[in-house]
């Protein structure tokens, strides 16, 4: 097991990599605990969490709202969970998103961990601080920025998934590689195969990977006021996407990494042979290079993005495999690249 530490306002968060989910008692600081899940993983591991009690919420984006939070807080309060509470969210993204947002704000705020059960929350949406939920249809509108106690990465709570909610981490695994690792995105040129067959030892390298250059860089800038922003790598153009396509998460970002990467050649910043290489490999990984919908429709979600100013958006870009800079583009460039 490896564990590695994000300094947070409120305190730390330790991420353990590796660790086996079972052993999740050690790591709660109380016997007043809540279990936040949804059905699906509820149906799988429900019986490891028996001696609490559990509050289920259903699959999907649409679950992600402020009626769930309220549904949440209203079950909390007839547990009689008080300020030394603590919230164990057990699941995927949306899982951790909605759980650690009701703990955020349930009596101004009560402790709260993560079993994260998918690989994309394993290698970004449980590590960080982020969550919150989404509003009228816009994603991620409404939320806080706080750090779990505690986030358990078990590679073997894996093996349960289906391909594309594994495929959907891989794209997210490809965007921390070209931020700040070219060893790792060769890496995983060679290892697609072995990625997608499971292997312990390369899930397990993959996740270690990811998780170092998030927290390390959440470290230097919690509440996104500079460097963090390099995390929006494929995400400002994939959030419009996931909301007019209905894509999942992971099949929006690699869309969205696409678009960085034209965008990118189009401004003298990357090779036109390393974006050929970014498309091959998420082509290997089972994710979408190509669009298939309404793009005037993704334009026109872009314009209501939350770091929109005016016409302008802070958008980050590529000057190689494994740098990145955030610059100021206009909406209307983005409508000049083909996908």
């Amino acid at each position: 097991m490896k564990t590695l530490t994000i300094h947070g306002t409120q305190g730390d968060s330790q991420i353990l990599i590796g660790e086996s989910f079972r052993n999740f008692k050690k790591y709660l600081p109380t016997e007043q605990v809540v279990v936040i899940t949804d059905t699906n993983v509820n149906r799988l591991y429900g019986k490891y969490f028996a001696d609490y009690p559990i509050i289920e919420i259903g699959l999907g984006e649409k679950s992600k709202t402020l009626a769930t939070i309220s549904d949440i807080i209203g079950r909390m309060l007839e547990l009689k969970i008080d300020r030394k509470g603590f919230v164990l969210a057990v699941g995927g993204g949306i899982v951790t998103d909605v759980a650690g947002f009701a703990a955020s704000i349930y009596q101004r705020g009560i402790a709260f961990g993560f079993i994260s059960g998918t690989l994309l929350s394993q290698v970004d949406a449980s590590v960080g601080g982020k969550n919150g939920v989404n509003f009228e249809g816009f994603k991620n509108m409404v939320g806080t920025f706080n750090q779990p106690r505690f986030v358990i990465c078990d590679p073997l709570i894996l093996n349960t998934l289906q391909p594309q909610q594994l495929n959907c981490g891989f794209a997210e695994i490809v965007k921390h590689t070209l931020i700040a690792d070219r060893q790792m995105f060769e890496y995983l040129e060679n290892n697609a195969a072995r990625a997608l067959a499971r292997e312990p030892e390369v899930i397990e390298a993959l996740v270690e990977n990811s998780v170092n250059i998030k927290s390390a860089i959440v470290n230097r800038d919690e509440k996104e006021h500079g460097e963090r922003r390099k995390l929006n790598l494929g995400h400002t153009y994939g959030h419009a996407a996931e909301k007019v396509l209905g894509v999942s998460h992971g099949e929006a970002v690699s869309l969205g990494l696409v678009v960085a990467a034209r965008l990118s050649v189009k401004r003298g910043l990357l090779s036109q042979p390393d974006a050929d290489r970014i498309v091959r490999l998420l082509q290997s990984l089972n994710l979408p290079t190509v669009i298939t919908g309404d793009k005037q429709a993704i334009y026109n979600a872009l314009e209501l993005d939350k770091k929109r100013e005016g016409t302008q958006i802070n958008f980050v870009l590529m000057r190689g495999i494994g740098d990145v800079v955030i610059e100021k583009i206009d909406i209307n460039e983005l409508k000049q690249i083909e996908l």
